[in-house]
């Protein structure tokens, strides 16, 4: 899937007026002198009677005489006895009441428990959904310290050269709030809005820019006045399964919009200067999501949060049903990481890759026209360890097809570091399978961060970044590579 421009759902269009039927009204009538009862239609805009629309209505009547003392007497003992059985299921816990389906308790661990009281038969899915996940999903200004009035234009952009306008979850009573990389990237000043009004300046804790997530934390917060969201577990979502969007859509805060689940295991990579953000097994879902959505929580019919709002797929600027979630258990994984002063690790091959297309593969006469082309290796790297050489073309990652360098990073991230996996590639005409043992790429995280540092104002990219680029346009790689992604995967 390719970065597209951020849209929100267009509305939807009226389905057009059908023309309306004359309904028609009957009333009862005398019929003739037989008293046979019968019913006259009439046109109800004419008013006038149909001809020929009599309906005869024959009925009859059965009376009975019944002695009202023993009934009244047999009714109020079946009372008292429903009444008696109803008190001994409360007492023994096998009947609940108030505790079904849209009965919501929110609260704050460690502190008073908020409790919200709500009458089940009243009260939709969504509004008991709403009032427990609301407190727990703010709204997010960040803006550049450089930013004198510190304002941001409402623009249908995310964000702009004034600032940008996302939306965070709240992880604890500490005001750890998790949110999208980009929501924060590139400035130096948050503040965050919560579901009462309030507002808190925040600190930047740290980020995960290849996984687009960010902690950051609430300044001077009363932990008795935040409530933490209620994790859930989005390995058991299923397709067609009910969620709401929550978050700030073009900074209109503490909106909510609901959907299904469309799909599941949606994975992409976007390439930039800075380097490639990879979303592997996105939640993907028809809950309008917009510009300001980012960062905010995607949560389940038990108003637990099951995904981070990231991405939207569109053509026109505005939401087209088409909105991507990073699923929770993967976003919590990082985010306990940061906040524990973790550089976030991912599962590392060891080796140089590009992807294999059909001009490329008969340039350089590979046996496959698809696949991650290994164009080097690192010394005793993982892939080195394994066996893997370079221009071996890999084709399978466990039971998964590889088909581009994209598509085997993708692989890579749904996996652990530690964590041995079977790989599928060709060697020539020869197809052969090695067993890897994933690596951390914590070294090499380090290493990118210190050249960061570097930069010489080429663009926003390092010297070596800028090498990279010179020599795959003048093919000096000589591999007809389409694409480099260093030594990082």
């Amino acid at each position: 899937m390719s970065e597209n421009d951020s849209q929100r759902p267009q509305d939807a269009g009226s389905a057009g007026e059908t023309q309306q039927q004359p309904r028609v009204q009957v009333e009862s009538t005398p019929a003739d002198s037989n008293n046979i009862p019968y019913v006259q239609a009439y046109d109800t805009q004419t008013g006038q009677p149909l001809d020929g629309q009599q309906v005869v209505n024959k009925h009859t009547v059965v009376k009975t005489k019944t002695k009202k003392l023993p009934i009244f007497i047999t009714a109020l003992a079946g009372c008292a006895c429903g009444a008696l059985l109803v008190i001994a299921l409360i007492m023994s816990g096998t009947l609940n009441i108030g505790g079904g389906r849209n009965a919501v308790t929110a609260g704050a661990s460690g502190s008073s428990t908020q409790k919200i009281s709500i009458d089940s038969e009243d009260t939709t899915l969504a509004e008991a959904v709403s009032a427990k996940a609301l407190p727990s999903v703010v709204s997010i200004t960040a803006t550049s310290s450089g930013n004198q009035n510190g304002s941001l234009s409402q623009s249908t952009d995310e964000s702009d050269s004034s600032g940008s306008v996302g939306s965070g979850v709240v992880l604890d009573t500490a005001g750890h709030i998790l949110t999208n990389n980009h929501v924060v990237d590139g400035y130096d000043q948050y503040v965050v809005t919560m579901d009462d009004g309030t507002t808190y300046e925040a600190e930047f804790v740290g980020n995960d820019a290849s996984s687009d997530l960010a902690v950051i934390k609430l300044k001077d917060a009363d932990a008795s006045k935040l409530t933490p969201i209620e994790i859930g577990d989005s390995s058991k979502l299923n397709v067609g399964e009910w969620v709401m969007a929550i978050g700030s859509p073009f900074g209109n805060e503490q909106s909510v919009s609901t959907g299904i689940v469309s799909a599941l295991y949606r994975s992409t990579a976007m390439s930039s200067t800075s380097g490639s953000t990879i979303y592997a097994n996105m939640i993907q879902t028809d809950a309008a999501i917009n510009p300001g959505n980012s960062g905010g929580a995607l949560v389940n019919d038990n108003g637990e949060l099951v995904g981070i709002n990231s991405l939207i797929e569109s053509y026109s600027g505005s939401s087209s049903g088409v909105g991507f979630a990073i699923p929770v258990n993967y976003a919590k994984n990082i985010a306990d990481q940061i906040i524990d002063g973790k550089t976030p690790v991912h599962p590392y091959l060891g080796a140089t890759l590009s992807s294999v297309n059909a001009l490329n593969a008969r340039t350089n006469k590979l046996s496959t026209d698809s696949g991650a082309y290994v164009a080097s290796v690192v010394e005793d790297g993982p892939a080195a360890k394994a066996g893997i050489q370079e221009g071996d073309v890999i084709t399978k990652l466990g039971d998964d097809e590889i088909t581009s360098a994209d598509g085997l990073i993708i692989a890579l991230r749904s996996h652990e570091v530690g964590e041995k996996v079977e790989i599928t590639l060709m060697r020539g005409k020869e197809e052969k399978k090695v067993t890897v043992e994933l690596g951390s790429d914590e070294k090499l995280q380090n290493q990118q961060q210190d050249d960061s540092a570097t930069d010489t104002g080429n663009g926003g990219i390092t010297d070596e970044q800028l090498r990279q680029y010179l020599e795959e346009l003048l093919g000096k790689q000589g591999q007809g590579q389409s694409q480099g992604y260093g030594q990082g995967y």
